[in-house]
């Protein structure tokens, strides 16, 4: 007889979860078409809509890796026989695998990386082993949080996988090309799950307040408690159901069918923050987000950046603020600020909050801390200023392209002086148009690594007007 504490977990989810669970267990999806979001996942004959037994839209050789939206990690065809599912916390990673319990008929069971060990996952083999030769009843393991797992308990997985003895959907939210052994995920598909956008939280809060499963209808969330109740999930369906109980809850207790946004902050204890992303004050605080940055104020400067992080402002606008900031502020009082600005840029494209906002912070951080210069700023907005105002002037001619056929003989390139045949590398020669010769663009200030380019500027000037000496 194998042990019922690995299907206990499976086979309760399997009932109608009682009125008395969590909003969030209530309006867990029951089938694919109720899941909210992921549709690159759920088109017809993709891995999932197979491994349910709909198999419309596929052909007999199976979904393409972009029609179905997954890939095979090792290459080869995409048979759902063991999937990886891989995403962010909260965006229906134990959702999908609970809806393919439902949807089959096959004996569903779950185990978590991390309390389970290879104890468990050979009990649960073994049973699968016996389901299927003794009753012909096939066995999914829904294994959470596999990048817990040792090399050894991940290994413990293959000779079940495969030899199908089992049907593997594996959760994680760390890259599994880094985390899971190879073998493991070369006899898997790889499925990437998107975060939930606004739209798709919308709806699934829509499906909610009216269900009978969910608030049946008991209050209305009006726009402003939305939006709000929206940052607050930040892309977690799991969070902003809870909310929604919780704002629902202290409604009911009042006597009121309205979800009021007074009645969201005090139920999740987290204030609206005034700021209009569309509006005046997210411009007013990204500009005090720089002027605090460029004063050195360090604390009003993370002050700023928690208020449009807390507002949901896209991260990727952040940081191109703070990247124009390292340029226009920085420059070379700090040559390497432009490097961290530009570093944060990328990793915050490619991680997104909420762990972005860790990025930020040491970006936001190292820019206040930074010496300050506008030298290159002031420095490009002279030398355009002369442009614009017609003062561009001839090419003098010993610059001028002396590649081609004829220019010699229009006097192009004649008497340049080539620097790196010289001491020193610097040819004291005209390099400006007359109109512009010996004017300074540049003013360097001698404020933290920028102190040497001004001496370096200076020595250079000099050698360029036929000064001798260092």
């Amino acid at each position: 007889m194998e042990p019922d504490l690995f299907t206990a977990a499976a086979e309760d989810r399997q009932e109608k979860d009682p009125a008395g669970s969590p909003l969030a267990v209530r309006m867990r999806p029951r089938t694919l078409d109720e899941v909210a979001g992921q549709q690159h996942l759920l088109k017809p004959g993709s891995p999932l809509r197979r491994l349910v037994g709909d198999d419309s839209g596929g052909g007999p050789e199976g979904p393409s890796d972009k029609g179905g939206g997954g890939r095979r990690a090792g290459g080869g065809p995409a048979g759902p026989s063991s999937v990886f599912l891989w995403g962010p916390p909260g965006i229906g990673k134990t959702t999908l695998a609970y809806v393919v319990s439902q949807a089959t008929n096959k004996r569903f069971v779950e185990l978590s990386a991390i309390t389970a060990g290879v104890k468990e996952v050979r009990a649960v083999i073994d049973g699968a082993r016996r389901a299927s030769g003794g009753y012909g009843k096939e066995t999914v393991l829904f294994l959470d949080e596999i990048h817990r797992f040792s090399k050894a308990q991940q290994d413990s997985l293959l000779p079940a996988v495969e030899n199908r003895w089992v049907t593997l959907i594996a959760a994680t939210t760390e890259n599994p090309y880094f985390s899971v052994i190879s073998p493991l995920l070369s006899r898997s598909l790889l499925l990437t799950l998107e975060p939930l956008t606004d739209d798709d939280l919308r709806g699934l809060l829509a499906r909610a307040l009216t269900a009978e499963r969910g608030l049946a209808g008991a209050v209305t969330l009006p726009d402003d408690t939305e939006a709000h109740l929206l940052r607050i999930a930040g892309g977690d369906a799991r969070r902003a159901l809870t909310a929604l109980e919780a704002g629902a809850g202290s409604a009911l207790s009042k006597g009121e069918k309205e979800i009021t946004l007074q009645t969201l902050e005090e139920s999740v204890d987290r204030a609206a923050v005034k700021y209009d992303r569309d509006g005046d004050q997210h411009y007013d605080v990204a500009s005090a987000l720089i002027k605090s940055i460029r004063g050195s104020d360090v604390d009003a400067a993370l002050h700023y950046l928690a208020r449009m992080i807390e507002a949901g402002e896209d991260p990727r606008f952040i940081a191109r603020r703070l990247m124009i900031s390292a340029s226009e502020d920085i420059g070379l009082a700090d040559p390497s600020a432009l490097q961290t600005a530009v570093a944060a840029a990328q990793a915050v494209a490619m991680i997104g909050f909420p762990e972005a906002r860790i990025t930020l912070s040491q970006a936001t951080i190292a820019l206040a801390l930074a010496p300050k210069s506008n030298a290159a700023y002031t420095a490009i907005d002279a030398a355009l200023a002369d442009v614009r105002a017609g003062q561009a002037g001839a090419v003098p001619g010993h610059l001028r392209d002396s590649h081609y056929k004829g220019a010699q003989k229009l006097g192009h390139g004649q008497g340049y002086q080539y620097p790196h045949d010289l001491p020193g590398g610097i040819a004291a020669q005209q390099y400006a148009p007359d109109e512009v010769h010996g004017k300074r663009y540049y003013t360097p200030t001698r404020h933290g690594a920028e102190a040497r380019y001004a001496d370096v500027a200076d020595r250079v000037r000099a050698r360029l007007r036929g000064e001798t000496g260092d």
